[in-house]
């Protein structure tokens, strides 16, 4: 009965984090999902890539966000509770969806509009920027030893839940509720007060979940060795690893989901709603297999997912953006496109769970959610403005070159580091 009441408690409490994870992660991608709309309301002009350099620049400031926000509350879930910053998080997340909700046209108020919708960018990027660390270190702490790759893989499957949720969205206002005309005046609000709403919900059930027993033990320790970025320094080589960890495969994944339906349209020339449905499709499978893969992770170790997805992203990478480049099969378009998915997945579905264990409890929020947040607001946030750069520039093919780099850069990590899974610092006493 007692392990049945352990079980209960423990499903209860990921069950809050993630929908809380998957509320946050909807509300930052509504805005890459719905810039084909709004980029003319902020910035009038008829060249459509030139607007959409000027939203994905907004996109990539958001990122740079990222790093105060892994910082901030990093040192918070270590010195107040992980349930704390993840409840301060989402309710930040909340007043940023509304503000760009609200937020009046270009044309309204002028200079002014642009300059709201970075602010408000801004305090998402604040949020996100604490939710991964403190969201990566609660699942996995919550999660027993023999599952933990399986639970915390589910940080990914809400996080590309949140983006398929902001798709789904799209696609019902696209096909079934407004115009092309309606959605571009004030159709693409709707997404954003849709998010604001859902994070208040959110908000309340992380209010009622409970803290993990990693974070209660570490009340014995003295303040100044918790979340302290100079406690974090007694770690370099951890802290090293993450971005290590982390370069290639965040590139890889703004690539194949975020950047790719702008792809789609803007290089393959699909319309709109195709694009918009082939990403839903690919995003909604992908999603799916992501436990599968932290389950594998639990079977065999991390470091031979990591390795796999190191190898096939550095020999695939080129051939499956120039061939997706030049065909117009949208059923080719949608294989390779879940050839692309699959791959990155050796990443995405453990890398939470493989930084949580890199750092003891008094540290770990912190260890997981700064050096992330510095490198994906580097290589992750400004994936699609360095995309979209290249293609301005008329060497489109440079970018997936980049991509293969960064990801072979990570690749060196992998085959180096130790599997984290038998050298966890999870089980250990702080």
């Amino acid at each position: 009965m007692q392990t049945e009441n352990i079980s209960g408690k423990r499903l209860r409490a990921i069950l809050s984090g993630s929908i809380g994870n998957l509320v946050e992660w909807y509300d930052w991608y509504a805005y890459a999902a719905f810039s084909l709309y709004f980029a003319p309301v902020f910035f009038p002009g008829k060249d459509a890539t030139a607007n959409l350099l000027n939203t994905a620049g907004i996109f990539a400031v958001g990122f740079l966000m990222r790093p105060i926000g892994g910082w901030l509350f990093g040192s918070l879930a270590d010195r107040k509770g992980r349930k704390w910053a993840m409840t301060l998080s989402v309710l930040l997340m909340s007043f940023g969806s509304l503000m760009i909700a609200v937020t009046p046209s270009y044309n309204s108020i002028g200079i002014a509009a642009p300059v709201l919708l970075l602010l408000a960018r801004l305090l998402q990027g604040l949020s996100v920027g604490g939710e991964y660390g403190t969201a990566a270190t609660y699942l996995s702490e919550m999660a027993g030893k023999g599952r933990r790759g399986f639970y915390s893989s589910f940080q990914y499957v809400t996080l590309i839940g949140g983006q398929l949720i902001a798709v789904g969205v799209q696609l019902l206002l696209q096909n079934l509720f407004l115009t092309t005309e309606q959605m571009q005046n004030w159709g693409w609000r709707i997404p954003f007060f849709i998010g604001a709403m859902l994070s208040l919900i959110a908000f309340y059930l992380r209010r009622n979940m409970a803290e993990t027993e990693a974070f209660q033990k570490t009340k014995t320790v003295e303040e100044n060795k918790k979340g302290s970025i100079k406690e974090l320094l007694h770690h370099p080589r951890a802290v090293l690893m993450v971005a290590g960890l982390t370069l290639g495969g965040t590139i890889a994944f703004y690539t194949y989901t975020t950047y790719m339906q702008k792809f789609l349209v803007n290089t393959v020339h699909l319309t709109k709603s195709q694009s918009t449905l082939l990403t839903f499709v690919s995003l909604l499978i992908y999603a799916c297999v992501q436990p599968l893969f932290g389950l594998l992770s639990d079977k065999i170790g991390r470091r031979p997912l990591l390795i796999g997805f190191g190898i096939l992203g550095t020999v695939c990478t080129v051939p499956i953006l120039t061939v997706l480049s030049h065909t117009k099969d949208q059923l080719f378009i949608f294989l390779l496109m879940m050839a692309a998915l699959l791959i990155v997945s050796g990443y995405t579905s453990i890398n939470a769970v493989v930084k949580a264990e890199l750092f003891p409890a008094k540290i770990r929020a912190l260890g997981v959610g700064f050096p992330y947040s510095v490198t994906v607001a580097l290589f992750g946030g400004t994936a699609e403005y360095f995309a979209l750069w290249f293609k301005n520039a008329g060497n489109e093919s440079g970018y997936y070159w980049y991509t293969t780099a960064c990801i072979f850069v990570s690749l060196l990590v992998y085959v180096f580091m130790r599997d984290t899974k038998a050298t966890s610092l999870i089980e250990r006493e702080v």
